[in-house]
């Protein structure tokens, strides 16, 4: 791998996402030399993935290169990388590009898609947890557009101009109206030729109303926001089958549609090696105490949506958002400095800074510890905290003028399929 020999403790993290980022940047000037292994050369800001889906913006605006996060740190090393297994006894793990030894290792990999065992759903829908993924939902959407253009068969442009998303969580919600949107903005201007009102979105959840997570005020407020937009809101409905053409449900509701885009939930991404008794198997999540190390290790940590820290507040571990992420990221790299200097360690408090989510244009809802709202400002405190919350200025720059050029315009300027998508 030509990591250089050290005589510094080396500190291994696998996953460049939220957590494995902010404890790279607090290990910085430290005497300690670091290895970060991903799969991808770049960080997605994965709240904003749904507008790269819905042509608001390109790829780059979201994501940032690894190496450049941490080249101000003359010990910290990135390699492009897959991490297969973990060798404890040796302090080792096993990569795609050779084997690394370790002092530390933090487990930072995150989730992936979670299709509760429904082998059709997830060979026919589509998941959205990757750039490369909202690239493909981008490309499909507008294909779809295009061929609703020019088939002849009713039916089959009907199937084409109907969306169905799965999971009305943030996710699913913000997905939701952004479409909405490009049928309520776009369809009209870019396809004259095409009845913009023949195009349907539907939004389907599992419970008894939408963003679960949130408040009931949220949820109502959301619900209410979507259906201005004209999407279709189906609660209490989970979705038994997806052909790639039907949609089928434990309800009455059956749909016909090209494009099923599967939000419903998600598993965490664990890795080979660690005792069984370490993971919660239904969530693939690591148990960790409350110094996030690993149930049964001394030197192994996990950070983020992977990690399962069971406290009296949060008795099934803490949400898995970026904040957490984030804030044990930062302590942990402190923490780890401690332990190799010999001093106690500090246990990890979740600083919960409220949750929101947004619909649309200057329609969001916001939960704070002893205020909701939703409308405007809502909309406005959204925009700025994620805004703040990119990692790099340029990144900020290109965000913030596109978002001002689609509100001033009413347009989504990245309808562009670079890449063609084919459906298995």
């Amino acid at each position: 791998m030509n990591i250089p020999d050290t005589k510094d403790p080396r500190i291994v993290i696998v996953g460049g996402g939220f957590a494995g980022i902010s404890m790279a940047k607090s290990l910085a000037d430290k005497h300690v030399q670091v290895v970060l292994f991903d799969k991808h050369n770049y960080h997605t800001f994965q709240p904003l993935l749904y507008q790269v889906s819905s042509a608001s913006l390109e790829p780059d605006a979201i994501a940032y290169p690894l190496r450049k996060i941490i080249k101000k740190n003359d010990k910290a090393f990135f390699r492009l990388a897959d991490v297969l297994q973990i060798h404890p006894e040796e302090k080792a793990v096993e990569t795609t590009i050779g084997t690394l030894n370790y002092d530390y290792l933090i487990l930072a990999t995150g989730t992936r898609t979670n299709y509760f065992g429904n082998k059709e759903v997830e060979k026919h829908s589509m998941p959205m947890k990757q750039v490369p993924q909202a690239l493909n939902i981008r490309s499909l959407i507008l294909q779809n557009f295009e061929k609703a253009a020019i088939t002849k068969s009713k039916q089959e442009r009907l199937a084409l101009l109907n969306f169905v998303i799965v999971g009305g969580g943030p996710t699913g919600v913000e997905l939701a109206g952004a479409i909405a949107e490009l049928k309520n903005h776009i369809l009209p201007r870019d396809y004259k030729d095409l009845d913009s009102s023949a195009m349907e979105i539907h939004l389907l959840e599992g419970a008894d109303r939408v963003l679960p997570p949130m408040s009931k005020h949220a949820s109502k407020k959301a619900e209410c926001f979507l259906k201005e937009l004209g999407v279709n809101v189906h609660c209490n409905t989970l979705v038994s089958n997806y052909d790639g053409k039907t949609v089928t449900t434990n309800t009455a509701l059956f749909l016909e549609s090209e494009t099923l885009i599967w939000a419903a939930g998600v598993t965490g991404k664990p890795v080979k090696g660690l005792k069984v008794e370490a993971l919660i198997q239904q969530a693939n999540r690591y148990k960790v105490n409350e110094y996030n190390q690993v149930l049964g290790y001394d030197s192994i940590f996990a950070l983020g949506d992977i990690a399962c820290m069971q406290t009296e507040a949060y008795p099934k571990g803490h949400p898995q958002l970026a904040q957490p992420a984030i804030q044990q990221g930062k302590l942990l790299g402190k923490n780890i400095i401690k332990l190799i200097e010999g001093k106690p360690l500090k246990k990890f408090v979740y600083k919960d800074k409220g949750s929101m989510a947004t619909v649309g244009r200057n329609k969001a809802v916001v939960d704070l510890k002893h205020y909701k709202f939703g409308g405007f400002f809502a909309w406005f405190v959204w925009m700025f905290v994620h805004l703040m919350s990119l990692v790099g200025f340029r990144n900020k720059v290109i965000v913030f003028f596109n978002w001002t050029y689609n509100y001033i315009n009413f347009d989504k300027a990245s309808r562009l399929i670079i890449r063609p998508y084919t459906k298995k």
